[in-house]
């Protein structure tokens, strides 16, 4: 068993300060500048949500390349989010997740399409969430 803390202060308006007893760095969190009294420039609950499940994926799939033995020269991922109001409610409609690996001429692009699939279906994160995640990789060979 594991436990996270993170801590929240209210500073004014709709923003506060996230930050936790183990972390050496604060983030400001806020409302994001379309609802009202949002603020522009800090990280919103959005932000957090989708940055949370991104960083899931490519942890997990650090882990598991690393266990399959699998060479890549590089990983990055761009995520969105999509958040429509509806039926009363603002509800993530939408996650896609487009990591984009780099890898030698050596190995296989199948293979690392496989092994980035089996880091989505085993992510703490997204598997806490109930929206579907969408993933659109690209895979260069170098």
């Amino acid at each position: 068993m594991h436990v996270y803390e993170v801590n929240l202060k209210w500073t004014g308006k709709s923003n506060g300060i996230l930050s936790s007893t183990v972390l050496p760095k604060e983030i400001e969190a806020a409302t994001t500048p379309e609802y009202h009294k949002g603020i522009k420039g800090a990280w919103s609950p959005e932000h957090l949500l989708i940055a949370s499940i991104n960083s899931c994926l490519m942890s997990t799939f650090l882990t598991l390349a690393e266990n399959s033995k699998l060479e890549f020269v590089s990983y990055e991922s761009k995520s969105l989010c999509t958040v429509e109001f509806i039926n009363g409610k603002n509800i993530v409609t939408e996650i896609v997740l487009q990591p984009k690996v780099v890898i030698p001429y050596s190995q296989k692009p199948e293979r690392i399409k496989h092994i980035l699939e089996m880091s989505k279906n085993v992510c703490l994160i997204a598997n806490a969430i109930k929206t579907p995640i969408q993933m659109k990789p690209e895979i260069i060979v170098s």
